[in-house]
């Protein structure tokens, strides 16, 4: 009657679907465990990673806010904005994210040195 046609169907295999959840996971636990506290006075801030550090500090500055400490990423210090407006004007000066700084003080720190 017909003929005999193989069908091929595209399937996912089976660990990537884990791997995506897996995924999603990591993103959200990440999202709410570096959201910045409501009031905080103090903030790290993430600029991007191909700028130096004459241009994070003057996007700081630009902004109002004092910088506190550096990190061992360059692109991310913790500051202390002015007012209330002080995140959006990070924002707006280039920063991507804000974060606690108390999530990322045991992953960010520069070890003591010596002089």
């Amino acid at each position: 009657m017909g003929t005999d046609r193989d069908i091929i169907t595209s399937r996912w295999p089976a660990w990537l679907n884990a791997t995506a959840l897996l995924l999603a996971s990591v993103v959200a636990v990440a999202a709410l465990s570096l959201q910045v506290r409501p009031g905080a006075e103090i903030v790290a801030v993430a600029f991007p990673p191909w700028w130096n550090t004459q241009q994070i500090f003057e996007a700081a500055a630009s902004a109002d806010a004092a910088i506190v400490r550096t990190t061992a990423l360059a692109a991310i210090v913790v500051v202390r904005p002015t007012d209330q407006e002080g995140l959006s004007r990070l924002r707006q000066a280039g920063a991507w994210l804000t974060i606690d700084p108390q999530a990322i003080a045991a992953c960010f720190n520069t070890p003591a040195k010596e002089i």
